[in-house]
């Protein structure tokens, strides 16, 4: 670690230790450095775990191999949805959080003391969580709708977790005031900045949500309330459930910006026009919980269609934004690199032997044609009243979340090793493949739960054989397959997780040195990262073919699957 002479850093405080990235030109305080890796850690310690479980889910779901007996299949489902969904995402969020304000900005971290108190109320929140699951009386599934009820424990932890990541989020907010006050930057924070703003707001919402809900239900588990309307629940609760992925969603996103900037120098197209997609965020995109929902009876037709119908589609469009603007940006810097040839070749060349940039597009492509189009067939009421109790849900959510966010995070790992733990990439030719075999594991995970649920297969369920009993018919042989290749998807999709955590710790570990003289990184930097992730400015080019064509392929995936789907569904459903 050296210490930058103070004088240079425009009145920050005297004593703050930094150091200065060469690979990247960004500088790092040393409180920053110390908190984005602890998060980072704890984040890939609870990916492990969750991941664990969800493969266990799978192969239980998985007719043929049936893992787990009935009890053990929803405790574990419990613990899963609480480690993948809760505590890998948003450790790893506050990381970027940390990333995106102090390193990006070059500003020292604000209250660095406040901010171990909050990594340490996050770490007793999740460890406290899978307690209260592994003993066995809180097996409630992620939602935890009422009358089920956990264990006081149970809730007590994730108002714990919720608080300290709240206080993390104010640290966040906290530092962009002192990066602006010193002067760290000039202008207009950066895109990438400005996309975890867009985050830690929705972060705020979405804590806020969860401990409005959580509170009177632990009260409620404590004995001291007596009743809780399941109906107020479902809507505060989703306002946690859902809105988190709207947290993810903002955080991937700028995380696709970060990546697009920093291994191949690819500025926005336009700033203002991503800028006003994230603040369309903001006020939409949390409208969109609506559609977990839209069976319920209590809530009035006007309400829904509001919500779905006109609010999502708003928060749709900002994503349908960035859906165009970072695959031009990554063109328009390849063509400016000197990839021109035709309307591909910018794709073509582009560095798919890095994982941070194969991960990266993966996730773009995956979240948009698998998460983003299923997301909107579920806000549309009628669809949603047949597919909302199937399997179609969990397989819609692991498109936004697994192959979308999970597979992002993983991606900006392979830049956060080498930036921050100063340490190369270890095994780099197993970390070439690790996005490929991941990504097509969680896709296949998605494709195959919702053409399940598309058949009928129940959303929690734990035997298809016992549900065809229930309802006097039986499953076509085609679910039956669905529910195989899910299976065979998660064991994919667990192998690229292990290459992932293997990697991770691995290079950690005994990685080769970087701070060492005339060590170089094995997946290099653009030489402009620095300038394309930190400083304001668009490319202002629509000189960009290969994105049209392929914006163009999207909209007519979206347009046949919307209506395909609803034709076949209407025959399905009535023939039964």
């Amino acid at each position: 670690m050296t210490t930058i002479d103070q004088g240079a850093l425009n009145g920050t405080r005297a004593g703050t230790s930094w150091r200065a990235c060469r690979f990247s030109g960004l500088r790092i305080e040393s409180s920053a450095e110390a908190l984005i890796k602890v998060n980072a850690v704890a984040a890939v310690l609870f990916l492990a775990l969750g991941g664990l479980m969800g493969l266990m889910v799978a192969l239980t779901r998985w007719p043929a191999v049936q893992l787990l007996p009935a009890e053990w299949f929803y405790l574990v489902l419990t613990g899963h949805g609480a480690n993948v969904l809760l505590f890998w995402i948003i450790f790893f969020e506050i990381a970027v959080l940390y990333f995106a304000s102090a390193v990006i900005l070059g500003s020292r971290l604000a209250a660095p003391k406040i901010a171990w108190f909050a990594f340490l109320l996050m770490v007793v929140g999740a460890v406290m969580a899978n307690y209260a699951v592994l003993r066995g009386d809180s097996t409630v599934m992620f939602t935890s709708y009422p009358p089920m009820m956990a264990s006081q424990w149970f809730y007590l932890s994730l108002i714990i977790f919720a608080v300290g990541a709240l206080i993390a989020v104010f640290v966040f907010f906290a530092t962009l005031v002192v990066a602006k006050n010193e002067r760290t930057y000039d202008g207009s924070v950066p895109l990438v900045t400005f996309g975890a703003i867009t985050a830690g707001i929705i972060a705020v919402f979405t804590l806020a949500s969860g401990a409005i809900i959580l509170i009177p239900t632990w009260l409620w588990s404590l004995g001291l309330i007596t009743n809780i309307d399941t109906l107020m629940y479902k809507v505060v609760w989703w306002g946690m459930g859902h809105s988190s992925q709207q947290i993810n969603v903002s955080a991937h996103v700028s995380i696709w910006y970060a990546i697009g900037a920093m291994v191949v120098g690819a500025k926005p197209l336009s700033e203002k026009v991503s800028r006003m997609a994230f603040f369309m965020y903001i006020l939409f995109l949390q409208l969109a919980s609506a559609h977990h929902i839209l069976a319920e009876p209590g809530m009035s037709s006007s309400w829904k269609i509001v919500n779905t119908s006109y609010m999502m589609y708003l928060a749709v469009m900002g994503s349908m934004i960035h859906g165009l603007t970072v695959p031009g940006a990554i063109e328009a810097a390849q063509r400016r690199n000197g990839f021109t040839r035709g309307a591909f070749e910018w794709l073509t060349k582009a560095p798919w032997g890095n994982p941070a940039f194969a991960g990266m597009f993966l996730s773009l492509v995956m979240f948009g044609f698998i998460g983003g189009i299923s997301g909107v067939v579920l806000g549309t009421e009628q669809l949603n009243v047949l597919m909302h109790n199937t399997i179609y849900v969990p397989g819609h959510f692991h498109g936004t979340v697994v192959a979308g966010t999970t597979l992002a995070f993983m991606a900006m790992t392979y830049l956060v090793v080498p930036l921050i733990f100063q340490r190369d990439i270890l095994w780099p030719g197993l970390a070439k493949w690790q996005p490929f075999v991941f990504g097509i594991g969680a896709g296949g995970i998605s494709l195959f739960m919702m053409g399940a649920g598309t058949l009928g297969v129940a959303r929690r369920h734990w035997d298809m054989s016992l549900t065809d009993a229930a309802h006097a018919y039986e499953f076509p042989a085609a679910a039956y397959l669905m529910m195989g290749l899910n299976g065979i998807s998660a064991i994919m999709a667990a192998v690229g997780g292990v290459m992932f955590i293997v990697i991770v710790v691995g290079s950690i570990l005994a990685g080769p040195r970087l701070d060492q003289p005339g060590a170089k990184l094995t997946f290099p930097l653009h030489d402009k990262s620095r300038e394309a992730v930190s400083e304001y400015g668009s490319h202002a080019t629509l000189k960009l073919p290969g994105t049209l064509i392929l914006v163009g392929i999207f909209f007519a995936c979206f347009i046949l699957y919307y209506f395909v789907n609803w034709k076949y569904l209407s025959e399905l459903w009535l023939f039964n």
